[in-house]
C-alpha cells in the first residue's frame, strides 16, 4: 500500500460505497471536487472516486454485460462448418466484440436527445460521458473491428464490412423505421457468418444457423422498441411465439448423412459431420437441454410483458431476450455436433447474468 493510497482514502468504506455519479452533492461529489491543498481533515482529494465514476459511466454506455452474448456468434459459426475453433476464430471474436461495442456507443450518441427526455440517467444526457468521446469511440472500435477481420483473411473482411455498415445504418437511420428490427437481425446473422468465414473461408454452411439467430434477434429488437414507454402486448406475444418455434426447430434432430455399409468401419467416417451414433445421441441430448434453457430464459419474461406491457416488464423481457441469445448459440453449436464449443458458449451465460446485476444490458 503506498502513501497515496492511504491519504486519499481509496480503501476505506466511504470510498467503496460512494454515492452514484448523478448525485453530485453527495460524498462522491464532495471528494471529486476537493481542492489541491487537501481537505479539512488533512487528507488529499480522492482521484480514484472520479476514475471509478468514469469507468462506471463507460460500462453503462457500452453495456458491458451484453458482451458475453457476442463470442457465441463466431463460435456457433465455426461449429456450423464442422470445424473446431482456431486462431482465426479468435480474431473473428475480437472483431465482433469491437463492432458490437461500436454499435452501443453510436446508438447512445445518435439517441442522446431522445434519451435526455426518456432516460436522463444514461451516460450522455447525464453528462458523465461527452458526446464527442462516444462518437470517437464508435469510430475507433469500428476501425479496430475491421482491422481484426482483415487479419483473419479476406473472407472474414468480406463479411465484417457489411456487418459494420449494417450497424451504422441501424443506429443512424433505420432504428426508428419498420426496417430497424430486420437490420438488427441481419447484423446478428452476419456476426455468426463472420465466425464461419474466418475459421474456414466459407460462410455458406452457416447460413441456416445465422437465419435462426437472426430471427431471435429480430423478435427481441421488436420488443425493445417500446421498452421506454410501454405499449401493445403484440410484440412480446410475437416474441413468445417466435421463441417457441425456434425452440422446436433447434431441438429437432438434423438429417443424418447417408453412409454406405462399410463407411465408418474399415474406411473411417465419411467426413467431419459423419459422427458415430453415440456422438450423435449425446449431441441430440445436449441440444435438447440447451434448447430448453433457451426457452426457459426468454419465455416467462415475454409472457409477463404481454400481460402487462409496462416499461419495467418490457425492459425485463428485452434483457431476458439478450441473455437467451447465449443458450441459443450453444444449441446451434450442439446441433452441429460441436459439443465442446456448445459447452464453452453455455458457460458464458452465468457470467453474463452475474454482471448484468451490476450494469443494465438495455
Amino acid at each position: 500500500m503506498t502513501l497515496r493510497q492511504r491519504s486519499c482514502g481509496c480503501l476505506d468504506g466511504a470510498s467503496r460505497n460512494a454515492a452514484p455519479p448523478d448525485t453530485a452533492g453527495g460524498p462522491a461529489g464532495r471528494i471529486a471536487k476537493g481542492t489541491e491543498s487537501g481537505t479539512a481533515d488533512g487528507t488529499t482529494p480522492c482521484a480514484c472516486a472520479d476514475h471509478s465514476r468514469r469507468r462506471r459511466a463507460w460500462a453503462e454506455l457500452l453495456r458491458l454485460p451484453a458482451l458475453f452474448s457476442v463470442p457465441g456468434d463466431a463460435l456457433a459459426g465455426a461449429a456450423a462448418t464442422g470445424t473446431a475453433p482456431g486462431s482465426r476464430t479468435l480474431l473473428a471474436i475480437g472483431s465482433s466484440l469491437c463492432l458490437y461495442e461500436a454499435g452501443m456507443a453510436l446508438n447512445d450518441w445518435a439517441d442522446r436527445d431522445v434519451d435526455a427526455v426518456e432516460r436522463p440517467h444514461r451516460p450522455l444526457p447525464s453528462g458523465r460521458v461527452r458526446p464527442a468521446a462516444a462518437l470517437t469511440a464508435a469510430c475507433a472500435l469500428t476501425g479496430a473491428g475491421l482491422a481484426l477481420a482483415a487479419r483473419a483473411g479476406r473472407p472474414a473482411l468480406a463479411v465484417a464490412a457489411p456487418l459494420a455498415a449494417t450497424v451504422w445504418a441501424y443506429d443512424l437511420g433505420l432504428k426508428h423505421t419498420p426496417a430497424g428490427p430486420v437490420a438488427m437481425g441481419a447484423a446478428r446473422g452476419l456476426d455468426l457468418l463472420l465466425g464461419a468465414a474466418a475459421t474456414t473461408g466459407h460462410a455458406r454452411p452457416a447460413l441456416p444457423s445465422a437465419a435462426l439467430l437472426g430471427t431471435h434477434t429480430l423478435a427481441v429488437t421488436t420488443v425493445s422498441r417500446q421498452e421506454a414507454r410501454g405499449g401493445s402486448p403484440l410484440p412480446p406475444l410475437a416474441a413468445l411465439a417466435t421463441t417457441a418455434l425456434l425452440t422446436r426447430q433447434v431441438t429437432r434432430r438434423p438429417a443424418l448423412p447417408t453412409r454406405g455399409p462399410r463407411q465408418g468401419t474399415a474406411h473411417g467416417p465419411a467426413g467431419p459431420q459423419a459422427a458415430r451414433p453415440p456422438e450423435r445421441e449425446s449431441a441430440a441430448l445436449l441440444s435438447t437441454a440447451l434448447g430448453a434453457a433457451y426457452a426457459a430464459t426468454a419465455a416467462r419474461p415475454y409472457f409477463h410483458a404481454a400481460l402487462n406491457p409496462s416499461p419495467p416488464l418490457t425492459q425485463r423481457a428485452v434483457g431476458a431476450g439478450i441473455r437467451a441469445t447465449i443458450p441459443l448459440q450453444a444449441t446451434l453449436a450442439a446441433r452441429s455436433r460441436g459439443t465442446a464449443t456448445a459447452l464453452l458458449i453455455a458457460a458464458l451465460a452465468p457470467l453474463g447474468a452475474r454482471f448484468a446485476k451490476k450494469v443494465s444490458v438495455t
